[in-house]
């Protein structure tokens, strides 16, 4: 009797010594066939049809990206930009028109009344917007809560400095004075930090659209190239000039490889211009816009304190910062704008007459407001405090009037530059098109051709 076998329970299923599996009977059959020329076809085909297949999906899928990135240029980072623009706009506003209603002591008026209550509900409005769109740990979402949770505060304070006011009460201005002190060190440092996180949220997603499709462009190189190279050996075999279906193959190929360069040059090229001809005035135009609210601001507080808030030089705190703000916007200097100012950058960005007119106009009434302001200087530096008052609130060519006119001008320059970004930004993205659709199509055209091109050589064979 033979001894027991001590082999597994499971070896009953290997293969005895010098079977093969099916696995590697397969794999010489492979190898066998490559060695002839149909099996060779057979390969060559089915690589052709893979690389013109994954050119088509590459291609979708980096101009998807880069279509949606577009989309949230125009529907999403550059609005809320906007928005956080108007936040600061509106807060800066809300403080320069209380204090202006301040000095009209009891006889504030109701368009006074009125612009205040417009400028709370635009800041409250726009923060929801922004909001709606930001997680809470996000820098812009902390920017938001610090907002939310001090203009009530704010308001609080200011409804108290008015009632203070009305009764004649110099509290008032105490709390007016307080009132400032918290827009200046909490609500719009929180309101510029939002609108420069929402300005680099905007950058990212230019950076995003305009980013060059290398994968797709390199999977397109390869697929082209092996296309020719798939004719030229086929010419070489058969002295045949044209192959029908690689000829068609390679003509679909190609006409993607060009639509994927044209359309994304000129995409980049029209968000190049909606970034240069309007993101980039957009952002100058708001910061001077915020520069001019800022020192009819301190203009209005000047004459509140009477010289009761000194600089640590004892200077008068607001008429410095009122100096600051206009050498920000136009420059130390008299006449022209600086290089360096506010008003000369927007003139520079500025690509049309249209454009251009408004900062100039804005400019002039700058000049015109500093002349005024230093009119109203000289009354309250000789103890005039009444005609002090009168040229910066009053009816006589005050310096509000000039105010009012530079913030105009100002917003109808953001006006046109809002519509230069929006149609260039518009044209950008357009480019894109159909080019997804359109690559799935032409790389299935392609596959289809190279198939049929090989298959009509194995044809030969039969």
């Amino acid at each position: 009797m033979p001894p027991a076998s001590s082999a597994p329970a499971g070896s009953a299923s290997s293969p005895a010594p010098g079977h093969r599996t099916a696995w590697a009977d397969g794999l010489d059959e492979l190898r066998a066939a490559a060695t002839t020329e149909p099996g060779r076809l057979r390969v060559i085909g089915a690589v052709l049809a893979l690389l013109v297949l994954v050119f088509g999906a590459v291609t979708a899928w980096q101009v998807t990206d880069r279509t949606a990135a577009a989309d949230d240029v125009v529907e999403r980072s550059q609005p809320l930009s906007a928005a956080a623009a108007d936040i600061y706009r509106s807060l800066a506003d809300a403080d320069t028109t209380a204090a202006g209603g301040f000095l009209a002591g009891g006889a504030e008026s109701k368009a006074t009344r009125d612009r205040y209550a417009a400028d709370i509900a635009t800041a409250s409005q726009r923060l929801v917007q922004a909001s709606a769109n930001t997680r809470a740990s996000d820098p812009a979402g902390r920017q938001i809560a610090t907002i939310n949770s001090g203009l009530p505060r704010y308001t609080g304070l200011i409804e108290t400095a008015r009632t203070n006011n009305r009764q004649g009460l110099p509290l008032g201005g105490a709390y007016l004075r307080y009132a400032n002190d918290q827009m200046r060190t909490e609500l719009l440092p929180a309101a510029r930090a939002l609108y420069d996180a929402e300005t680099d949220r905007l950058a990212g997603d230019y950076a995003a659209a305009k980013a060059w499709p290398w994968y797709a462009l390199a999977a397109g190189l390869v697929a082209v190239g092996a296309l020719l190279w798939a004719q030229r050996r086929n010419y070489r075999r058969t002295n045949r000039v044209f192959n029908k279906g690689l000829l068609a193959a390679t003509a679909a190929s190609v006409a993607l490889l060009v639509w994927l360069g044209a359309a994304h040059a000129v995409a980049r090229s029209g968000l190049s211009d909606s970034y240069e001809q309007g993101a980039r005035s957009l952002r100058v135009l708001n910061e001077a816009r915020i520069d001019s609210l800022q020192a009819r601001g301190d203009e209005n507080l000047t004459l509140v304190a009477r010289g009761a808030v000194l600089t640590k030089d004892q200077k008068d705190f607001y008429e410095v910062g009122f100096r600051s703000g206009m050498a920000d916007l136009v420059g130390s200097g008299s006449g022209a704008a600086s290089v360096d100012s506010r008003l000369q950058a927007a003139l520079a960005l500025a690509d049309d007459e249209a454009g251009r007119q408004p900062v100039r106009e804005a400019l002039a009434q700058v000049r015109q407001w500093q002349a005024r302001h230093d009119q109203a200087r000289t009354a309250d530096d000789k103890g005039d405090y009444e005609q002090a008052l009168a040229k910066v609130i009053g009816t006589d060519r005050p310096t509000r009037e000039s105010f009012d006119r530079v913030d105009a001008e100002l917003h109808k320059a953001l006006t046109h530059e809002q519509a230069e970004f929006r149609s260039a930004a518009d044209g950008g993205r357009a480019a894109f098109g159909l080019l997804t659709v359109g690559a799935a199509v032409l790389a299935v055209l392609a596959a289809v051709g190279a198939v049929l091109g090989i298959g009509r050589r194995l044809s030969e064979y039969r």
